[in-house]
């Protein structure tokens, strides 16, 4: 299986980048994960509706230039889907047992994601409702995809 991590916007804080490199590091024995980093459009401040959606249409372009079609695709977005961590494990190897072998997750940049997005992702996956930047949200991510494949080893890092 290969986990591909697409997201818009670049990662500046070196405590974030140590985090991720140490999960994905972890990862590596389960298997082999790619961070794609995607151009984020600059927002003006009070930026009209039409901007947004400009901004959003032009980060789904670039999204979805680095998916193909064999693709499972989740799609993190506030409107999701809320899993317990076993939950999230199940899903994880459920998706693998459907026959996919490739898993991409995608974090939109500061406005989310674009409608596009939304409906090729084949789940809205949610972590609640609380708003994360969305820099922390890639630490969040990796650490519960390392934390789903413990679990599914039957790990007590999970406890």
């Amino acid at each position: 299986m290969k986990i591909k991590l697409i997201t818009v916007g670049k990662l500046k804080e070196n405590y974030l980048k140590a985090g991720i490199a140490e999960y994905v590091k972890r990862l590596g024995r389960f298997t082999k994960i790619e961070l794609i980093e995607l151009l984020d459009e600059k927002t003006p401040d009070k930026a009209s509706q039409a901007e947004n959606d400009g901004i959003l249409k032009k980060e789904s372009e670039r999204i979805l230039a680095k998916i193909n079609d064999r693709e499972y695709v989740i799609a993190l977005a506030i409107e999701g889907t809320q899993f317990a961590s076993e939950d999230f494990s199940q899903l994880l190897a459920d998706i693998t047992v459907k026959g996919y072998s490739d898993m991409t997750f995608i974090i939109g940049g500061s406005l989310g994601l674009h409608e596009r997005i939304k409906k090729r992702a084949n789940i809205l996956v949610s972590f609640g409702l609380f708003t994360l930047p969305h820099q922390l949200m890639r630490l969040v991510l990796v650490e519960q995809i390392y934390r789903a494949f413990m679990i599914q080893q039957g790990s007590p890092y999970h406890k």
